[in-house]
């Protein structure tokens, strides 16, 4: 019975781990920021904490949107259908690139927000000019997607992979010589961190087109646009897709993002550790990510063929295989909790060993609830994937907003600010909107595909 999931492994794995490289690859640069700036003190690294909470929800709207360019890529795939394929990327870049330029906007005006959300005052003044910078960071990051989206539509998830590597290696170089001053360059401190991130994301963009237009295969699909002609009917049916799946991402994000501005209120201490828990979490969270891919990449070829069995089994599969991975992350949570967060701090740093102490004692009570935390969340994004790939967003949408928004956002407030759980109970409300947001998603899943196949 379950060699019939087991035997895809391999398979899904194979599809499912560039992306997961290259979607690690975007949080080792946040792990390596992290640790460089937390040589800082921990009031920078709030501030880059802060500063990000912007970028991350900004972020998930152009990530979210742009995944609408796979399943129709996948789906023209298998139906063999080339110029669907090429129109898909064609319009989904315009719209990308006009997303990416409205965040960078939208944050701009957003930045006197900061000075009203009762978060530490040497926080704020170190986040505004780390934020200008990694702001505009966002066109080259979201045009950059659109490649990818593509390319993983095509069941060829390794070239951006390849891309995100090489994006990697460029910033953590720039933000060891631009943080601390290193061979004679100005020391920039966390303005430094936010140059490494821009410049490597204008590279990751430059980079893959490069590669993909060197592809034989590739050549015909990503040269010749002809931007004049832009039809309304793609425009309108990778919106119809893109903008649910946006807001789908929006709605988790913002919750994490919120419990960044609440652990702020309980401090800088806290503030801290929970970046720390959160950091090591959306790197295990890259892992569903990716197999979350490999599910949409599946199920939109199957939906291609029409071969409505073969879909939910692939899809079932894959569901296992995410389970029983993130089995092995929460064990390794609950046995590495007390060490992992001293990674991140300066342990014999005399000056501040009383701040620190108190950071490393709340990140290792945090890391115990995102132990389980971890299996609920692989689970949600996974089943999300599916869904995409069957072309569903509208309801899976509602689901994750009264998930996260009308029951864990609520626990997350009144546990963390009105009871002496504090930072613990922000995360237990997190728990609690991840578990409703996968039963609730799956319940969907196994709804429509008995439906398709009658």
């Amino acid at each position: 019975m379950f060699q019939q999931y087991t035997k895809e492994f391999r398979y899904n794995f194979k599809l499912a781990y560039p992306v997961i490289l290259g979607m690690l690859g975007h949080s080792f640069v946040a792990f390596a920021d992290n640790i460089m700036v937390g040589q800082l003190g921990t009031a920078e690294l709030a501030a880059v904490s802060l500063g990000n909470s912007f970028i991350f929800i900004a972020m998930s709207l152009g990530i979210g949107f742009s995944t609408a360019i796979t399943p129709l890529v996948a789906e023209a795939d298998g139906a063999k259908n080339k110029a669907d394929g090429k129109s898909a990327l064609k319009h989904g870049l315009v719209l990308c690139t006009l997303l990416g330029l409205s965040l960078f906007g939208i944050i701009l005006l957003c930045k006197p927000l900061m000075y009203s959300m009762d978060q530490p005052p040497e926080v704020v003044e170190l986040a505004i000019p780390y934020l200008n910078l990694v702001a505009f960071s966002l066109v080259p990051l979201i045009m950059f997607q659109a490649f990818k989206q593509f390319s993983e539509g095509l069941s060829q998830t390794k070239y951006p992979m390849y891309a995100t590597i090489l994006a990697n290696v460029v910033n953590i170089v720039l933000n060891y010589l631009l943080i601390f001053g290193s061979f004679g360059f100005p020391k920039m401190g966390i303005v430094g961190a936010a140059i490494g991130t821009l410049a490597s994301r204008f590279i990751m963009v430059a980079f893959i087109w490069y590669l993909l237009r060197s592809k034989k295969k590739f050549y015909d699909y990503v040269t010749g646009f002809n931007f004049r002609k832009i039809e309304n009917k793609v425009m309108r049916k990778i919106i119809n897709l893109g903008f649910p799946s946006a807001l789908q991402m929006f709605f988790e994000v913002a919750i994490f993002t919120a419990a960044i501005w609440l652990s702020g209120v309980l401090g800088k201490n806290a503030q801290a550790a929970n970046q720390i828990a959160l950091n090591l979490s959306s790197m295990t969270f890259m892992f569903g990510m990716g197999l979350g891919v490999a599910a949409m990449i599946r199920v939109g070829n199957q939906k291609g063929l029409k071969n409505f069995k073969e879909l939910r089994r692939l899809a079932q599969s894959i569901f296992l295989l995410t389970l029983l991975l993130e089995i092995v992350f929460a064990t390794l949570f609950l046995l590495g909790r007390h060490w992992f967060p001293t990674l991140y701090l300066d342990v014999d740093d005399v000056m501040n060993m009383a701040d620190n102490t108190e950071v490393i004692v709340l990140a290792a009570q945090l890391l115990l609830v995102a132990a389980f935390f971890q299996i609920s969340d692989g689970i949600q994004v996974v089943v999300l994937g599916a869904l995409r790939g069957l072309q569903d967003v509208k309801i899976p949408t509602f689901i994750t907003f009264i998930a996260y928004w009308l029951i864990g956002f609520p626990i997350c407030y009144y546990l963390g600010l009105h009871t002496d759980l504090k930072s613990t109970g922000i995360w237990i409300g997190l728990l609690t909107g991840l578990t409703a947001s996968a039963i609730m998603l799956y319940i969907r899943f196994n709804y429509l595909t008995k439906k398709l196949i009658g």
